[in-house]
């Protein structure tokens, strides 16, 4: 079982460490952006478009990465106080209250949004430039279907930790701030 889980912690981390990429073209695209209207007076409409596919691209895309990590923010004051069985059938719970019907909703409705999309070859009303965006609608499903496959591998670790009674690993964890604080005020 353990190869399967790192198999979809390397894919979505490698999926995910690709996106990240675009917080780098976002940047220079904003940076181009603002310096070509307040220095040259020439305001960039596509420059809007782009921004905010590259960005909702760089969120969606980054979902199943951040499970991957254990790294989505949860309200833990109580979870980390609890043995671990209890944490994970809290987090199995969870999972399939409102993680799993979540996540197929934004797969089954993401596939329809999409398809309707890329039927009308669907652009932009934000801008006068029509920037296409049905490719950015079809990310949609691609990062649920992501995000499934994740929680797929995070409910088999709640089930391992029922069994077993400790947190089966993981490629990379993230670390609390208040753990590395602890650790450097100990050095």
């Amino acid at each position: 079982m353990r190869p399967f889980l790192f198999w979809i912690d390397r894919l979505n981390s490698w999926i995910g460490k690709l996106f990240s990429w675009l917080i780098l073209t976002l940047t220079v695209v904003t940076a181009y952006s603002v310096i070509a209207r307040y220095v040259f007076r020439v305001p960039l409409d596509w420059s809007v478009d782009s921004s905010y596919i590259m960005y909702g691209t760089f969120i969606m895309m980054g979902g199943a990465y951040t499970l991957s990590r254990n790294g989505h923010v949860r309200g833990d004051m109580f979870h980390r106080s609890l043995p671990v069985r209890a944490q994970a059938a809290l987090d199995l719970a969870l999972y399939f209250l409102f993680f799993i019907p979540g996540v197929l909703a934004l797969v089954w409705y993401g596939f329809d949004f999409a398809a309707d999309s890329w039927s009308i070859q669907e652009k932009s009303s934000v801008t006068t430039v029509g920037t296409p965006i049905y490719l950015f609608k079809a990310v949609i499903p691609v990062a649920g279907i992501l995000l499934l496959l994740q929680g797929i591998a995070e409910i088999i670790r709640c089930i391992q930790a029922l069994r077993t009674g400790a947190w089966p690993e993981r490629l990379a964890d993230v670390e609390e701030t208040e753990s590395k604080l602890t650790k450097e005020s100990q050095l």
